[in-house]
């Protein structure tokens, strides 16, 4: 028997006409969840990425919890950096440390290519499971964007100012841009792969490149991100850019070749649409806000939903990561709030 699947979000992604307005959640499948809380009683997250059936259940929880038009897959940004040769551990209450930070063109140099299917089989069997078999909304699939990778290989974890990296960037020109060239690389082989065992659409997080000016990103990232997004338009599935604190960053994505710009919620939609945005963009509730009484947080949906359904072309979503701290069941009545209030909107 065939699954049916429901495509509303690959439709918005495209900036066709929907019934309603899409919804999926940037951390989802996690922390807020109490029996992702029982799995990691049990295994890090290293041990549950690297076990297909473990990551496929936490990774679909989501969208049977919280009726989610979307999935993404469960892992992190680092999973492909071990295939290069880049020594990283995700330590708890830290994030990824990297033992051996790149300090010259020579450490660049030394880096390898990746292979995904020696390298990440468990990921691309995840990738399987989910879309041959469970899931009956689009799964995306996604890669951290080189700069947010250069920075925990330069800072070796973790950075508030990211000084390191900036330093690196501005003083040995020639290793930045071979570390681009290599990262490029890589998230478009890692990328590709993950599309072709399924991916229906593919999410590039540019987590820290907020810490750039305009004219460092057009000069030092830009012309690396043309690059990984021309070769993956190839592949023909929707793809989406997204980053925190990088609202000035917004008209250089949208130039990309893209389909969809994410916001975080320091960028209201409807001044996004006036600078000239006119791609599908995704987002952008605050992620603070689900902590809020529920009546705070209809009012912001709705007020952030107008503003996306003023021309086709939206996806809710929030403006950073689900907290740990979330209540589920905020998320499942969020979901129904936005099908429903979208919906009635849609229809007249």
């Amino acid at each position: 028997m065939v699954k049916e699947i429901n495509e509303t979000f690959l439709k918005a992604a495209k900036g066709e006409k929907t019934d309603y307005v899409p919804v999926w959640y940037m951390r989802q499948a996690g922390r807020s969840q109490p029996e992702y809380r029982a799995i990691k009683e049990k295994y890090s997250l290293f041990e549950i990425t690297h076990q297909p059936e473990l990551c496929a259940y936490v990774t679909r929880l989501p969208v049977e919890q919280y009726n989610v038009d979307a999935a993404i897959l469960y892992k992190d940004i680092m999973s492909p950096l071990p295939a290069i040769g880049v020594d990283v551990e995700i330590k708890s209450g830290i994030g990824p440390v990297i033992d051996n930070p790149i300090r010259s063109l020579a450490d660049v140099e030394k880096l390898g290519e990746i292979n995904p299917e020696e390298d990440v089989p468990y990921v691309l069997e995840t990738i399987k499971l989910l879309t041959r078999e469970q899931l009956t909304v689009p799964l995306i699939g996604f890669a951290g964007a080189p700069f947010t990778l250069a920075s925990y290989m330069i800072e070796g974890g973790p950075s508030k100012n990211y000084n390191k990296t900036k330093s690196f960037m501005y003083s040995e020109p020639k290793a930045w841009f071979a570390l681009m060239d290599k990262l490029a690389e890589m998230t478009i082989t890692y990328v590709k792969s993950q599309i072709k065992a399924g991916a229906r659409a593919i999410q590039i997080f540019d987590s820290w490149v907020g810490a750039l000016n305009v004219e460092d990103y057009r000069y030092f990232i830009k012309p690396v991100m043309q690059r990984i997004f021309a070769a993956l338009k190839e592949e023909n599935v929707p793809l989406i850019m997204f980053g925190v604190g990088a609202s000035h960053l917004a008209l250089e994505w949208h130039d990309l070749p893209l389909d969809v710009v994410g916001l975080d919620w320091r960028l209201p939609i409807s001044e996004a649409r006036e600078m000239g945005i006119h791609k599908t963009v995704q987002g952008n509730l605050d992620p603070a806000i689900l902590l809020a009484p529920w009546e705070v947080i209809e009012e912001r949906a709705k007020a952030i939903l107008d503003q996306g359904m003023a021309q086709p072309g939206y996806i809710f979503n929030l403006g950073h990561g689900v907290f740990p701290s979330v209540n589920p069941d905020t998320l499942k009545k969020l979901t129904t709030f936005v099908h429903e209030y979208s919906a009635s909107k849609l229809s007249k």
